[in-house]
């Protein structure tokens, strides 16, 4: 019963809809719910237009390795920049991505020529690309560079809007979120792989131009996807319940009091915290190993693929064992992920610690990123995906930015300290699962959540 008193109190908030109406919406929510079947809607369908996007999204990203990697190489090799001035670059170029919730919550509320999600991949896709035509014919300078990727990845964050949104609102309405991560990070991986091995053969052959003509004609194609609406995906998906919206204020209240919300945040963010993995590393290994640019790419493109096998792992546990357990088993086995990285003294024992490496955190990643799907208050997916997005990039960056500085100040050991601070802060992520709210990782995938079933019996009686 306290179940449905919660969930009518949340409909107080939702206006200016009917209250009728709403409630009505909200009852139809706490109806038990089987999970999907291929027949009813067409998972292999789901999958493959995902699949695509993802792939497309994952190469013209200005924050992705493809364009984030070559960026740095043209701040080191051609602009002669130092290890802080590049991890610098990549606060100030992140700086939409600090506010992606905000982007989130344009997408929650605004729908482009009436089509949703797909209205925003028709407008921002060739905006971006437009962005990057700009620097391509540019002459290169420190100004310019960060000037275009500003408003690249100014544009490109209602892209990610819209696709981190609609994945969380299938995931959540199909009962299948984490079927949806697994493949939404395998297939992520696939384009990182390749940009991180390209990224290297692209320093040493293709000049700036190209390369940011090459990112403008995949941001060009994801503008086309705006066009292909498959039922499975489509059908009724702004209609069910998980999609209700309310006013504006409304929308603001149920975010912040959603207490589920703040532990997949603040986990995103302590995972993504690394001082040792980006910058460090990229210098580590060229000034200290006396190694080439495309040793770095190859090392990261070797700790990209060696996520796979896990995150394949985790689409076969997440059916069968509860997300808590994942949760806790996941971030285990994770947290000395980047103790080898201690171990490197040559460019070859980097390249062979680096399979290692990844293994350690696919399942922990693709259950932190179920958490976030599940976590997601009705009608706001596109807001706290996002808010996931912006911890992800904000953490990444100024986790750099202090390696940075770390290994700047402490040329003998500031790499090894830049691991240690990396597998302590990984270690408190396991405390704070325990703080998740218990009814958002009780289930495996494909089940209905313990307070919406009981919430059901609740009002049938």
């Amino acid at each position: 019963m306290k179940g449905c008193q919660s969930l009518v109190a949340i409909c107080e908030l939702l206006e200016p809809m009917p209250k009728p109406a709403l409630l009505a919406s909200v009852r139809r929510m706490t109806k038990p719910r089987k999970a999907a079947t291929p027949g009813q809607h067409s998972h292999g369908q789901i999958f493959c237009y995902f699949g695509a996007l993802i792939f497309l999204i994952a190469l013209a990203s200005p924050v992705g390795y493809l364009g984030d990697i070559s960026t740095s190489y043209m701040l080191k090799n051609r602009l002669h920049a130092t290890a802080s001035e590049v991890s610098n670059f990549r606060i100030y170029t992140a700086i939409p991505v600090y506010l992606a919730f905000v982007f989130g919550f344009i997408r929650d509320r605004w729908n482009p020529l009436g089509l949703r999600d797909r209205g925003y991949l028709l407008i921002f896709g060739p905006v971006t690309a437009v962005a990057y035509a700009w620097l391509a014919w540019q002459e290169l300078t420190f100004a310019g560079l960060m000037s275009g990727m500003l408003v690249a990845t100014l544009a490109f964050r209602l892209v990610g809007a819209a696709y981190q949104g609609l994945i969380s609102l299938i995931g959540r309405e199909k009962l299948m979120s984490g079927r949806l991560v697994t493949v939404w990070q395998i297939v992520a991986s696939i384009p990182t792989v390749a940009a991180a091995f390209a990224s290297g053969w692209a320093a040493r052959h293709l000049d700036p131009k190209h390369t940011f003509l090459m990112l403008a004609g995949l941001a060009l194609v994801i503008g086309l996807v705006g066009f292909w609406s498959p039922k499975a995906v489509y059908a009724h998906a702004y209609e069910e319940p998980e999609a209700v919206r309310g006013d504006l204020a409304g929308d603001l209240k149920r975010l912040l009091r959603h207490k589920a919300i703040y532990p997949a945040i603040l986990i995103h963010f302590m995972w993504n915290f690394a001082p040792g993995s980006a910058t460090p590393l990229q210098y580590y290994l060229a000034n200290e190993l006396h190694a080439s640019d495309s040793v770095y790419a190859s090392f990261n493109a070797i700790f990209a693929a060696s996520f796979i096998p896990t995150f394949f792992v985790y689409g076969f546990l997440c059916k069968r064992v509860v997300l808590r357990n994942l949760l806790i088993w996941g971030t285990v086995v994770a947290i000395p992920q980047m103790i080898p990285l201690a171990l490197v003294h040559s460019s070859e024992s980097a390249l062979w610690l680096a399979a290692p490496i990844g293994l350690m955190g696919g399942v922990a990643t693709a259950a932190y990123f179920d958490l976030a799907i599940r976590s997601c208050p009705p009608g706001l997916q596109g807001t706290l995906m996002m808010a996931v997005d912006a911890v992800v990039i904000v953490s990444a960056r100024f986790g750099d930015r202090l390696g940075s500085a770390i290994y700047d100040a402490y040329p003998a050991r500031g790499f090894l300290y830049c691991v240690i601070a990396t597998t302590v802060v990984y270690g408190l992520i396991l405390p704070i699962v325990f703080f998740v709210p218990t009814h958002i990782v009780a289930t495996a995938d494909g089940e209905v959540e313990p307070m919406v079933v009981t919430a059901a019996k609740a009002e049938s009686t």
